[in-house]
């Protein structure tokens, strides 16, 4: 999962995965978006300084995900990787029992995954930890991996020795940001663009009592 010494990153081919999204169109998660100006300007730097690294173009928005729910689907399941809008209902109403306050994450140290780079997230109170405990109540989470928040600056385009990456992230000058959580994002994005935009349907606001969410009628809107 992390690059360690002496190994060697692994790139992303930029092309289509059928045997994955196997025609559907539509992948869910909850994600915290970020929106700070000095923020965004700080990650995008550090996309400017690794760009020779990472795969291009990139559109996605910087955002830290919390939970990944799978393929969107309005009526059956067909496949183990397949979320329905009643799972999506039954984790608002699990959101609205815990009523969950807002909190702060701050950023860390930039570091590596063998097949992306990223910036760690801190949460010392826990806090996504036990939001991510409501969400795997209602639904198996789709992920291979331990969790580890954070935010992605972008996939590597080819492989590289680690030692490298390493030497390139120690002569960085790196900073150290509070982010207020007072929302999450229930979004999706287009399964058969690689690094494609995240479109937001829905938000979770803490501290607040929610309408009932009507999540089909919020996709077809922005992102048709």
């Amino acid at each position: 999962m992390f690059l360690q010494s002496q190994e060697f990153t692994i790139p992303t081919e930029m092309h289509d995965y059928p045997e994955w999204h196997k025609g559907r169109e539509n992948y869910a998660l909850w994600y915290i978006e970020i929106h700070q100006p000095e923020l965004i300007d700080y990650l995008n730097q550090f996309r400017q300084d690794f760009s020779n690294y990472l795969l291009q173009p990139n559109l996605r928005q910087f955002h830290i995900t919390v939970f990944i729910c799978g393929f969107l689907k309005q009526d059956f399941i067909q496949y183990d990787d397949d979320f329905s809008q009643a799972q999506f209902e039954q984790q608002i109403t699990q959101l609205k029992n815990i009523n969950f306050k807002t909190f702060k994450l701050s950023t860390g140290q930039v570091k590596s995954f063998d097949s992306a780079l990223f910036v760690e997230i801190l949460d010392t109170e826990n806090s996504l930890s036990k939001i991510r405990k409501v969400f795997s109540s209602c639904h198996q989470e789709i992920a291979a991996l331990d969790y580890c928040p954070h935010i992605t600056l972008g996939l590597y385009q080819a492989t590289f020795e680690s030692e490298q990456i390493f030497k390139e992230i120690s002569a960085i000058r790196q900073k150290t940001f509070e982010i207020s959580m007072d929302h999450l994002t229930f979004g999706l994005y287009k399964a058969k663009s690689l690094q494609g935009e995240l479109y937001p349907v829905y938000q979770y606001k803490f501290s607040q009592d929610n309408d009932k969410p009507a999540l089909f009628q919020e996709q077809n809107t922005c992102c048709n």
